[in-house]
């Protein structure tokens, strides 16, 4: 694969040379100048410059110098820059044209919104918009790492440092107990599945005993490099116009498209090295043997003292390399535009055998016909995403998986045997040598996936125009999932040292159809911006896996589909199997209109109406409406005077989203399952024809300022959200004998707070300019009704079965931590060493932070260019679940190893293990999330305009209190019942520090 994709590139390349030697032979004249501020006098690179009505152009370079080649008949040149006005330019006699360009206003910038775009100026509700100059640099996997800490009231939590993983976003809080908190993301305007595509293991490791693996980021199938624009929709009433999907925030993805004038190309690579950014503080063998003969061990056992020295951690762990190449190509003429790209990414993972290979490619085009009248485009993106997973989570038990074995085994034992040259076991049935488990246990899944949209815009009038997408997006991915037969630790587990695998397989296919009218016009003082559609999506899954059970394999065939002879003489059946499918669908209208009066007042006003069939005959449908209302103060006669303000704008909004993600299919209607032991079906779901969605109500009140000429601005909000109707699967009431009845609960979550936004230019000179940038985001969060009994958070290892932390109360958090308070150890005779724990639970803090914030610095010194990025949370706690089942002096009784920071002196070995406040930890923490420098260098070269160079420097170090690996990665499957959790921390994989290298030439 590495040597196609190598040759790939290079014929690209040649490709691209050829092309823009044609563009040059071309040329009958050449013009040439340098683009610089008209304000500071500083060079402009990156400004485009075309010869109008023709593909030839360039972009300017670091000095802000520029050459085009303009073709005979061509009489005009125009300049664009982002942030600046755009110029044009009559051709004369001389061919030398130098342009000072004047910035642009930012209330003058355009911002994507839900079907449309609209001026910043114009922007009624809580958005937020990111551009490529404001994302985050180094090793980015998806596109929703390009913000990560970088938006005000957006918090991302990853579910694991694995490579792939899939990552927790929370947009002003959390209020879903079933459903899906994770906000909609909508590509190019089309709105797609966020869910997991990919096939992973359950919380039982596949059927294998292993531990389960994080689940896979739905987004892996975009290439980041490919991403324009991000922007955020915080509140219902920016949000409201995707109605019944928009509850927890809708989050806008614009691509690259090509541009008017020449094709211009460019290739990156990059190289990445990663390494644990942090490690668990073990016991080498002299500590841990010392602590064995004070636990009463005898060490003179093999079993205590096996006399090796092994560090388990360095035997997992590893320095991982990434490799990134990639290449696109764009350019176009007034009527057709283009672009195209390639990337693969090979990503190893900090933990031996894990990663990730991603093949991505994309292309979208449009073209003008019939007088610029119609508008035909396309937009496509393929992808395949091939991971290797260790099974690094999950509750396994005293077995344990691959990070608690590491974490547990003995450091005087060692890796292989050196009498028998195989792994070293002590022979008991349950001892799991941890490198074996790297290497024995084959967990593989590749997902392909496609998203295509096929668009046709037709401008009816110069007025109104009609837009019609249609959309597909298929996704297929299998698990192979292998335990060699000779893994110690499972000898015993089935007869004959046998062997276990399991082959998975999903597929998810998306189609969408959506038909919109735009009608905007001006009427002299007054403005009316308008919007009504249509939308049908249908979503369909399904599913299948085969499992087969104690065979044995031939010699030189030990892959998953080699599976050889199977014994029938075990209790079990040697092959399992299943299957699954559902099919939903959404239809959906909306409208909206925005009306302003001479740029001072604004009313806008949205409504949606969905209707799903995954709800009851009676609530079909849901009505989801919004209004929101802005008042520029400084376009008042009494401001303008004012010395102090650019630009003051108060706004206000209202409105009800919904959510349905994460809701199962088919619980409107009684659900009948296989029942195993009768060989018939069994009663699974009692209909409910009053089954209707989850509602989010919220309001909110923004002020938007500008100060000193632009160079100050920011945002103060004010927000509230109250969520109702919470979807719950309660206990079917006897004699009925099903076994759930789902339900709309009498609940409701509130999600309230401020958020803060400061952008500043401290210095713009010649030569240095610096920018710095601030988001910080209060929040309270509260289930401020409920009257069921629902309980989550369970708790792992051995003897802690059925326990649980996070039992839901009204009056506190979401998923706050309620267990005993620790009031120390006992002092007297015969129970000394042993926890004090009062009778009753207490609250003993929340996993939801109540205060987040971010600081972005950046700087330009010459031809250089420098960022820093550092953020961090308060007022959030953790239950170190690993320390509690894992930690301290209880496990060393056990044989076990652990880290120096859980043992405490007063503790007995003899010690129960209990949940208590002992285990609840503060998660606040300050990270050096980024730092980046480049510099560009200017070729005097025809075909190399420009190449930049650049290092950057993720997770570089971090401060918190937190006795753990790291206070933001934390375990996602510790729910019960499906009740989603949050903040319990049970061996998870570790995040990485990285260090990434990258060169990028333009053509």
């Amino acid at each position: 694969m590495k040597l196609k994709i190598n040759n790939f590139l290079k014929c690209g390349l040649v490709m691209v040379a050829l092309l823009l030697i044609g563009n040059y032979a071309e040329a009958q004249r050449v013009i040439k100048g340098k683009v610089t501020d008209a304000e500071t006098g500083d060079a402009l690179i990156g400004a485009n410059v075309v010869a109008k009505g023709t593909t030839s152009g360039a972009a300017t370079d670091i000095d802000g110098m520029y050459s085009v080649s303009v073709p005979a008949g061509a009489t005009t040149i125009d300049f664009t820059y982002a942030g600046y006005t755009a110029q044009s330019v009559a051709l004369g006699v001389t061919n030398t044209i130098d342009i000072a360009m004047a910035p642009g206003k930012v209330l003058d910038q355009v911002v994507v919104v839900g079907y449309g775009a609209i001026k910043k100026s114009d922007i009624t509700g809580a958005v937020s918009s990111l551009g490529s100059k404001d994302f985050n640099q180094g090793l980015i996997s998806s596109p929703e790492q390009l913000l990560q800490g970088r938006v005000a009231g957006v918090q991302m939590t990853p579910n694991s440092g694995d490579p792939g993983a899939g990552i927790a976003i929370n947009i002003r809080g959390t209020a879903s107990l079933r459903g899906n908190n994770d906000p909609l993301y909508v590509v190019d305007g089309v709105p797609v599945d966020n869910s997991d595509v990919s096939s992973f293991t359950d919380g039982n490791g596949g059927r294998t005993g292993m531990g389960a693996v994080a689940g896979r980021n739905p987004l892996s199938f975009l290439n980041p490099s490919d991403i324009e624009n991000i922007t955020v929709l915080k509140d219902a009433s920016a949000a409201a116009i995707y109605g019944a999907r928009g509850a927890n925030g809708v989050v806008l993805i614009t691509t690259k498209k090509g541009k008017a004038g020449a094709g211009v190309a460019s290739f990156t690579i990059s190289g990445a090295m990663s390494t644990a950014a942090s490690k668990y503080d073990l016991l080498n063998p002299t500590e841990f043997v010392a602590e064995m003969k004070a636990a009463g061990q005898d060490i003179t056992l093999k079993t205590i003292d096996g006399k090796a020295s092994t560090d388990w951690q360095k035997e997992a762990f590893r320095t991982a390399y990434t490799k990134n190449y990639g290449l696109n190509y764009g350019g176009g003429t007034e009527k057709t535009s283009y672009y195209f790209s390639l990337g693969y990414q090979g990503q190893d993972g900090i933990i031996k055998n894990t990663g990730q290979n991603r093949l991505q490619a994309r292309v979208n085009a449009t073209h003008k016909l019939l007088d610029d009248k119609v508008t035909l485009g396309v937009a496509l993106t393929t992808a395949k995403v091939d991971d290797t997973y260790g099974a690094t989570g999950g509750n396994v038990g005293f077995d344990g998986n691959l990070l608690s074995r590491v974490l547990n085994t003995n450091p005087t034992f060692p890796v292989t045997d050196p009498t028998t040259g195989k792994y070293y076991t002590t022979g008991t049935p349950s001892f799991r040598n941890p490198v074996a488990l790297l290497n024995n246990f084959h967990l593989y899944g590749p997902t392909n996936r496609t998203f295509a949209n096929v668009f046709a815009t037709w401008n009816i009038t110069s007025a109104l125009s009609y837009k019609l997408n249609l959309a597909q997006d298929n996704s297929s991915s299998t698990l192979n999932n292998y335990l060699d037969p000779q893994t110690p630790g499972f000898a015993n587990a089935v007869p004959n040292n046998a062997g276990r695998a399991v082959i998975d397989n999903r597929s998810k296919k998306t189609s969408t159809i959506e038909h919109t009218l735009n009608f905007k016009k001006d009427f002299g003082k007054h403005g009316l911006d308008a919007v009504g559609g249509f939308s049908y999506q249908k979503f369909q899954n399904s599913g299948n896996f085969i499992q087969a059970d104690y065979f044995t394999v031939a010699p030189g065939f030990n892959l998953v589909n080699n599976i050889g002879f199977v014994d029938n003489t075990g209790s079990n059946k040697p092959y399992t199997g299943g299957s699954y499918a559902s099919l939903t669908e959404l239809q959906s209208y909306f409208g909206r209109v925005a009306y302003n009066y001479a740029g001072k007042y604004y009313l806008t006003g949205t409504v949606r109406v969905d209707g799903s069939s995954k709800f009851g005959s009676n609530n079909k449908y849901g009505t989801f409406p919004a209004v929101n209302a802005a008042w520029r103060i400084t376009g008042e006669e009494f401001m303008k005077n004012s010395n102090l303000f650019d630009d003051l704008k108060l706004r206000v909004g209202y409105g009800v989203t919904g959510n349905s993600e994460g809701f199962p299919a088919n619980q409107s209607i009684t659900t009948y399952v296989p029942n195993a032991s009768s060989g018939g079906i069994s009663k699974e779901n009692i209909y409910n024809n009053d089954l209707k969605w989850e509602s989010m109500t919220s309001i909110g009140v923004g002020i938007d300022f500008s100060l000193l000429k632009g160079k100050l601005n920011g945002t103060i909000e004010y927000f509230q959200k109250t969520t109702n109707n919470l979807l719950f699967p309660l206990s079917a009431t006897q004699p009925d004998v099903a076994t759930v009845r789902w339900s709309n609960l009498d609940a409701a979550v509130e999600n309230k707070g401020v958020e803060f936004t400061l952008n500043y230019n401290v210095i713009t000179g010649r030569r240095f300019n610096w920018t710095t940038g601030i988001n910080a985001t209060s929040l309270k969060n509260e289930l401020t009704k409920l009257n069921n009994t629902v309980q989550t958070g369970t708790v792992f290892g051995q003897g802690l079965s059925g326990a649980f932390v996070q039992p839901l109360i009204a009056g506190y958090p979401l998923y706050a931590f309620h267990v005993p308070e620790f009031q120390g150890f006992s002092t007297e005779a015969k129970t000394k060493g042993e926890s004090i724990l009062s009778k009753e639970r207490i609250y003993a803090g929340s996993p939801i932070p109540t205060f987040t914030w971010g600081w972005n610095n950046t700087f330009t010194f010459g031809k250089f260019n420098a960022s820093i990025f550092v953020n961090g949370q308060n007022g959030g706690y953790i239950f170190n679940n690993t320390a509690l089942a894992l930690g301290g002096k209880p496990g060393l009784k056990q044989g076990n190893n652990t880290d120096k920071r859980w043992i405490v002196a007063e503790e007995s070995y003899s010690n129960g293990l209990a949940a208590s406040t002992r285990f609840v930890e503060k998660s606040d923490f300050i990270r050096l999330s980024n730092l980046s420098i480049s510099r560009n260098i200017t070729l005097d070269n025809k075909y190399i305009r420009s190449v930049n160079v650049s290092l950057a420097g993720q997770n570089l170090f971090l401060i918190t209190d937190y006795k753990g690996l790291d206070p933001e990665i934390t375990n996602p499957n510790a729910a019960i019942n499906g009740v989603t959790s949050r903040g319990i921390d049970y061996v998870s994989y570790p995040k990485a520090r990285t260090f990434t290298l990258s060169l990028n030439a333009n053509f």
